[in-house]
């Protein structure tokens, strides 16, 4: 997903998807402690989308601060 796309999230929308990579990345990393991962790069996908989120999550933060 593209920061853009990422913008037209709403925040509730914003924070499940931070659940849900964040469950992802769990279980990606519990793969491949037992040698299972079959996609080893898929970890640093779901970490940068994970922070993506989180950022555009923060802006929107500060941004409330500055006006409210």
């Amino acid at each position: 997903m593209k920061p853009a796309e990422w913008r037209e999230l709403s925040d509730d929308d914003l924070k499940q998807k931070i659940v849900e990579l964040g469950e992802e990345l769990f279980n990606l990393r519990v793969q491949l402690s037992l040698g299972v991962a079959k996609k080893p790069s898929r970890i640093e996908h779901a970490k940068r989308e994970r922070a993506r989120a989180l950022t555009v999550l923060k802006e929107r933060e500060l941004g409330a601060r500055r006006t409210g």
